[in-house]
């Protein structure tokens, strides 16, 4: 808890209200929420104060005072240091000197002040990310593991609001890692404000209309401005396909056996009785409660939105983060950027397309 109140930033809190993990006693020397955007030099100073460097790949090996060593480490134990894998390089934190990893020669680690706050300013606007002037802004910021993994968001101040009452935030989430496990990338997605839920374009449809932006950390990187540079319109239109796709999918309507076929296709029934039968049935039960009686998705109960709002929103909030030591929030910002929470939104879209056209109404 303590490390999201001092390692994310959440911006817009005046009209927004504070983030759930707020806590006044764990907040550090100044507070981690900004009634307006988040200033960038206060990401830069917050978080993005470092590097990634890169280091030669080396062991300690243990040994004597009587034996060859070249090393004493800070328990008084002399080792020997031994040089490493060649053509391979460690990865490691500028001041903390956390080390991210071990890597071949011709990976380059992508600096975040350069890829999440330079380069993305040059895709929104010329003139970059100032809070005070520009209509876009940063309102999160966060790092991951150690600092391994990083984010920003960009959103215009205003909500959307459409006719079927479903009123969100379209905004650009890019993200990028020191340790490997993500590409850099920036993607359009839709925040719900009925209950603060992330929303991907369909996986497909992402890579199709240009809403996704990816590049790898290699020597040759570098951001094709020619092939991203809309960001800002991407931004927009994102918004106006978003709304189409909420239009129809409440168009689309939902029996109730149609519904309960639907819990069939997304959390089969083992046949033996035991544990997993238990977890499959209360994951059952949760679900329908949401869909039937929860005002996050009650409202559109009976239509293809609210399935599918309902699946988004237990996997928010209700499904299991497996490792305890994980916050909830952390976990939903992991899932964001390594695109666990797109994936699960296409899968249960599949799954009930694939009931409505093997049972009509």
């Amino acid at each position: 808890m303590e490390w999201l109140n001092t390692n994310i930033l959440v911006g817009m809190t005046e009209k927004r209200g504070n983030a759930w993990h707020y806590k006044a006693t764990m907040q550090g020397e100044e507070p981690n929420h900004y009634p307006g955007f988040i200033p960038v030099d206060d990401i830069i100073r917050r978080l993005f104060n470092f590097e990634a460097k890169s280091g030669v790949s080396a062991f300690a090996e243990p040994s004597t005072l009587t034996g060859e060593w070249n090393w004493i480490g800070p328990d008084g134990q002399p080792y020997m240091i031994h040089l490493t894998q060649t053509g391979r390089q460690t990865i490691y934190h500028s001041e903390t000197k956390y080390d991210f990893g071990v890597f071949k020669a011709g990976y380059e680690p992508h600096q975040y002040q350069e890829w999440l706050l330079a380069k993305v300013a040059q895709l929104i606007t010329a003139d970059g990310l100032a809070a005070s002037t520009d209509s876009l802004g940063v309102t999160s910021a966060g790092l991951l593991r150690e600092s391994a993994q990083a984010w920003v968001q960009i959103e215009r101040p205003d909500t959307v609001k459409t006719a079927e009452g479903v009123d969100f935030r379209p905004n650009l989430l890019a993200w990028t890692s020191h340790d490997g496990s993500l590409a850099t990338q920036y993607s359009a997605t839709h925040t719900l404000v009925v209950c603060d839920n992330t929303r991907f374009a369909a996986e497909a449809e992402a890579r199709a209309s240009g809403l996704r932006f990816k590049t790898k950390h290699s020597k040759n990187s570098k951001l094709k401005i020619t092939e991203a540079r809309d960001a800002l319109k991407l931004i927009i239109d994102s918004a106006d396909d978003f709304a189409d796709e909420i239009r129809e999918l409440c168009r689309i309507s939902v029996s109730t056996r149609q519904f309960n076929d639907f819990l069939g296709e997304w959390a089969p029934m083992p046949e033996k009785e035991g544990a997993a039968k238990t977890r499959v049935v209360n994951k059952r039960e949760k679900l329908t409660d949401l869909y039937r009686h929860d005002n996050r998705v009650e409202p559109w109960a009976g239509t293809a939105f609210g399935v599918l709002q309902a699946v988004n929103t237990y996997n928010h909030h209700f499904a299991s983060i497996g490792n305890s030591k994980v916050s909830r929030a952390d976990r939903n910002m992991a899932n964001a950027i390594e695109g666990d929470t797109a994936k699960k939104d296409e899968i249960a879209r599949k799954d009930l397309m694939r009931v409505l056209e093997l049972q009509p109404a």
